[in-house]
Formats: C-alpha cells, sequence, structure tokens
C-alpha cells in the first residue's frame, strides 16, 4: 500500500529565524507530504524523539546560524541510537560548499542554500523517501 511520505521539518540550535523553514513547510505539505513542523531552538534530542514520536520517513533541517557541522551528527547519531537510521535527513540553510562533501558523507541526503527553489526541495524529498511513497 502506498501512502504520502511524513516529513519533519524542525530548526535547531539558537537560530532564531524561520521563515524559510515555514516556507518549505507549506510547500511539501502543496506536494502532497504530511508535515510536522516543531518550532524554533529545538535541540538534537528533541528532533530525533518528535521523528521517533511522529514516525517520518524525512527530516528537513533549517540551520542558518553555521552550526550545521555540529548539529547535523549529533541528530544523525541519536536517529541511528533509537534504530530511525533509516530516516533521510536534509538540510537547508547557510552552508558553506567545503562543508558538503563531510555533510554528505555523513549520511545528509541533500543540502539546500538560499535562493533553492521549493518544487526542487519537494522533488529531493520525494527522491530521498524513495519508493513505495505516493505524491499527494
Amino acid at each position: 500500500m502506498q501512502r504520502k511520505p511524513r516529513v519533519l521539518i524542525a530548526k535547531p540550535g539558537l537560530d532564531g529565524h524561520d521563515r524559510g523553514a515555514k516556507i518549505i513547510a507549506r510547500a511539501l505539505r502543496d506536494a502532497g507530504m504530511e508535515v510536522i513542523y516543531t518550532g524554533l531552538r529545538q535541540t538534537p534530542e528533541m528532533i530525533a524523539e518528535a521523528a521517533l514520536q511522529e514516525d517520518v520517513d524525512a527530516i528537513g533541517l533549517s540551520i542558518l546560524s553555521g552550526a550545521h557541522m555540529a548539529l547535523v551528527p549529533k541528530v544523525l547519531d541519536l536517529l541511528r541510537g533509537q534504530g530511525q537510521g533509516h530516516v533521510r535527513l536534509l538540510l537547508g540553510g547557510i552552508i558553506p560548499d567545503d562543508d558538503l562533501r563531510a555533510l554528505h558523507e555523513m549520511g545528509v541526503a541533500a543540502v539546500f542554500g538560499p535562493g533553492t527553489r521549493t518544487d526542487a526541495v519537494a522533488q529531493a524529498f520525494f527522491t530521498a523517501v524513495g519508493e513505495g511513497l505516493v505524491r499527494g
């Protein structure tokens, strides 16, 4: 049976700018996904627990603070520790090109910078969660 992808959008760390995260959440919902938005100032532990409780297929993190190289590994470790290694992680924000390779090697499925079209983000989420899920 096919179902819609379930996606968690989260703002980890102390960054208080969530307009982009809300735009992405709306775009993914409009593309046919079930979207849970956790709000601002989430810890990696809060994000991993919400992913577990909501039984999501993917997580989108929005990080503008520059703390992605500290936060992303922590979220991935927590997911794996909870048996959620199958949950795909996608990242948006201000991410230097020099960090892209390391992020992909950690297991980040896609990275989006400023100006990325919302339809491209939605397509990347559909690609990341794979077959067996249906577009809305």
